[in-house]
């Protein structure tokens, strides 16, 4: 391990940003680096509660795979837990504290005996990550949790080059090169004017005033996928595709998980089930909706007599939040028909053979799982980057159904649309349509990250030159050359 290059991540405490920086890093670990895997310490404690994470390093294919977390200023109680703070509190906190305790943390490293940080990477909530790396010396990427499209968007707005929605032209729309008319309500809603999130939305622009620090920009995404949007923004950013790493780390055989909650046993269930007759529903980690939209979902599934999986986390605690409750006749009704969890191993969950499509949130990592596994989706996004990925899953990709336009829109979509948009993505032409694209994309994402594969190649050159900077021979990196 002592001769191996170090590589340190760092993740906003977010379940949707920990997995796929845990997907990077298990597969730079694979390819020979020894890889240090941070977030905060809260989420850090969640995370060993929940999963088989060890307080010393794995050894996982050619490299070793350790744990580090960073104080946030938060005890076990402020964020996340009985008493909240908001995110317009907690985000400068986050930046204030984090960013002097991973100096610390970073400055440590060779005290400690393990080899100095040859590269810091990123993600978009934390910005100052580059800030605290470029003050010690240390080369830094970042990894974009999201789509090239949604990447495009935030550049935009953040240049000022194109018009967006205001207060006085709330309803805009928005015309950005190489992306389809986007409608106001299909950009990233942190973007739109009165958002109660916009401290979210700072944070993510404040990463591209940054963006003349990394050497590297990764995202997850794939050319076969996003080829238009990459080539254009590749030619003002060092962007390198790199995904699917969901697809991409199924091959790395290891129990090591970011899941901050014990998952629930439902493979068996699914097992016991027919091909392709099962809905697959989940909200994600965050999304919470009201309990009356939860009520209409389970009457829309249960009148549907298909069968379903559905993923009911418990909500952080918050003031004003209740836990969801189903109606006792609907859950008698469904029978062996329905299982509800609190959280799913969804990787296994999306490849297996009895799932036949997905009503989901349309979170970018939910997306793209979706999509790499051949399932078709039932668009119901409610806020961030969510109504601009449905927007591309329905309109551009092709593989799914539009449930909802957002929490925007204030609706409560009833249990007989439900109804009939699952029974339109199961059953008929339309379901054929949709799953036909569904499996073109899961090809075209085996192929992109199959050994030379477009995704394949891009990792192996920014592992070169992880290797060539511990070796002190590959300059000041500035930039990520060109592999195509």
């Amino acid at each position: 391990m002592d001769s191996l290059p170090h590589v340190f991540l760092v993740s906003f405490p977010g379940q949707g940003h920990i997995n796929p920086m845990l997907r990077l890093g298990k597969k730079l670990t694979a390819s020979g680096l020894l890889v240090t895997f941070s977030t905060t310490t809260k989420c850090g404690h969640d995370m060993k509660n929940a999963s088989n994470i060890s307080d010393t390093p794995t050894p996982l294919g050619r490299g070793f795979l350790r744990f580090e977390f960073f104080d946030d200023g938060c005890t076990d109680d402020a964020f996340g837990s009985s008493v909240s703070i908001s995110f317009d509190q907690y985000m400068p906190q986050l930046q204030r504290v984090g960013s002097v305790s991973l100096l610390d943390i970073l400055k440590n490293q060779t005290k400690e005996n393990r080899p100095a940080v040859s590269c810091v990477i990123g993600n978009p909530f934390v910005p100052w990550v580059c800030d605290v790396a470029d003050q010690l010396g240390i080369a830094s990427a970042v990894f974009w949790v999201q789509s090239c499209a949604v990447f495009s968007i935030y550049y935009h707005h953040f240049s000022g080059s194109i018009p967006f929605p205001s207060e006085t032209q709330p309803n805009l729309e928005v015309q950005i090169p190489s992306l389809p008319l986007l409608k106001h309500d299909e950009i990233p809603s942190f973007l739109l004017p009165n958002n109660p999130l916009q401290a979210i939305g700072k944070a993510i622009l404040g990463q591209f005033l940054n963006l003349s620090k990394p050497f590297c920009i990764l995202i997850d995404t794939f050319e076969e996928l996003e080829g238009e949007i990459v080539d254009f923004m590749s030619k003002t950013f060092p962007i390198k595709t790199v995904g699917p790493l969901f697809k991409d780390c199924s091959e790395i055989k290891t129990r090591i998980s970011g899941d901050c909650w014990r998952v629930d046993d439902c493979i068996e269930w699914l097992d016991s089930k027919p091909k392709g007759s099962v809905v697959y529903v989940s909200f994600g980690s965050v999304v919470y909706l009201k309990q009356e939209q939860v009520d209409e979902i389970a009457y829309g599934l249960v009148n549907s007599g298909f069968y379903f999986l559905w993923v009911l986390k418990p909500p952080a605690p918050s003031p004003g939040v209740k836990r969801h409750v189903l109606p006792n006749e609907i859950m008698e009704e469904a029978g062996e028909r329905g299982k509800v969890v609190q959280w799913s191993p969804q990787e296994q969950v999306l490849s297996h053979p009895s799932v036949a499509c997905f009503l989901t949130h349309s979170g970018w990592n939910s997306s793209v799982e979706a999509m790499t596994s051949g399932v078709p989706v039932l668009a119901f996004p409610q806020w961030g980057d969510q109504p601009t990925n449905a927007k591309f899953l329905v309109d551009v990709f092709g593989v799914g159904l539009r449930l909802s336009r957002g929490a925007g829109e204030d609706r409560l979509i009833k249990r007989d649309e439900i109804e009939k948009c699952l029974k339109e993505a199961m059953e008929g032409p339309k379901a054929m349509e949709i799953r036909k694209n569904a499996l073109e994309r899961q090809v075209a994402a085996e192929k992109a990250v199959a050994d030379g594969g477009s995704s394949d190649r891009n990792i192996k050159h920014f592992i070169d030159e992880i290797r060539k900077r511990s070796l002190g021979c590959g300059g000041n990196l500035q930039v990520c050359p060109s592999t195509t």
